[in-house]
């Protein structure tokens, strides 16, 4: 008996050993060499060496007191935040509107899905031509309305909102898909009991559909929380965090640090980065808490 349990164990053990080690050289590995860069002064001869010397919490207080601190943090809870609020917001009008389950509805949900499966650099270089101030769609259509053009991508005024509109048009999908698998969950019995008491559609709404959607609401927040405080791509290929930083956030600005100068400094670019993965961690840390005080 000791035997066949023994030889269960090891075979759960085999089971186990792929996943531990892919989290263990691409998870825990990269994390501690993002902390190990952040507590080092790397120059390119030192980082090639590997001989940077110690320098502790140096490079966070050097990142703190860059004037480039403040509206990369701004644009950074800015950007999430709209494009979190936006997200959901489209995200769940669609999911209750192809709930109904009319014809087409599942062809619809299908072309949906386009902005989503779309490769990053694709989407960004979409969004980069419409945009264009001379010859993008966008201005042409407003010109068609007597409205003058817009320097989307070069005015600073409206570089932060150009990135967001893209964002908000790249997650909506992701929002759409999670939220109408909640709602396939909801029993239709409780909307037939309350029409039957007289309830209207956002009566319905209000009190039915969203209080039983919270679970499912909530990790959808989080995982595109998450997911938009890293967003890099989608900001580089369209502004490149311009002009004069109006559009930069803490991923870009940690970019530009490590890679985006002639001279990087690696170690400042390691300190941000994991200033975006502590803000990543709180967030998730609230969630479980909330989670735990609905149990």
């Amino acid at each position: 008996m000791t035997s066949v349990r023994r030889a269960r164990q090891l075979a759960a053990w085999g089971f186990l050993a792929p996943v531990v080690v892919y989290l263990l050289a691409f998870y825990a590995y990269p994390l501690y060499r993002n902390l190990d860069l952040s507590l080092r002064h790397y120059t390119v001869r030192s980082f090639v060496r590997g001989d940077a010397p110690f320098s502790g919490l140096d490079n966070y207080r050097t990142i703190f007191a860059d004037p480039s601190f403040g509206p990369a943090l701004l644009h950074t809870v800015v950007f999430t935040g709209v494009s979190l609020v936006f997200q959901f917001a489209i995200g769940m009008a669609l999911a209750v509107f192809f709930a109904q389950n009319f014809r087409l509805s599942a062809t619809l949900r299908a072309l949906f899905l386009v902005p989503w499966l779309l490769p990053l650099i694709v989407s960004a270089s979409t969004w980069s031509w419409m945009l264009n101030s001379d010859s993008g769609i966008v201005n042409w259509t407003l010109g068609l309305a007597g409205v003058d053009p817009v320097n989307w991508l070069t005015s600073p005024r409206w570089s932060l909102v150009s990135v967001i509109i893209a964002n908000i048009w790249i997650g909506v999908p992701f929002n759409l898909v999670v939220l109408y698998s909640g709602l396939r969950t909801i029993p239709g019995e409780i909307y037939e009991a309350a029409a039957l008491d007289g309830a209207s559609g956002w009566s319905a709404f209000r009190r039915i559909t969203f209080p039983l959607l919270r679970p499912v609401s909530a990790i959808t927040l989080l995982l595109g929380l998450v997911y938009t405080l890293k967003v890099f791509d989608i900001i580089w290929i369209m502004t490149r965090g311009g002009p004069v930083d109006s559009s930069t956030t803490l991923a870009t600005w940690s970019y530009r640090l490590s890679f985006g100068n002639l001279l990087p400094q690696f170690g400042p670019g390691a300190a941000v980065g994991n200033l975006l993965i502590v803000m990543a961690l709180i967030c998730g840390l609230i969630y479980l808490r909330i989670q735990r005080r609905q149990a």
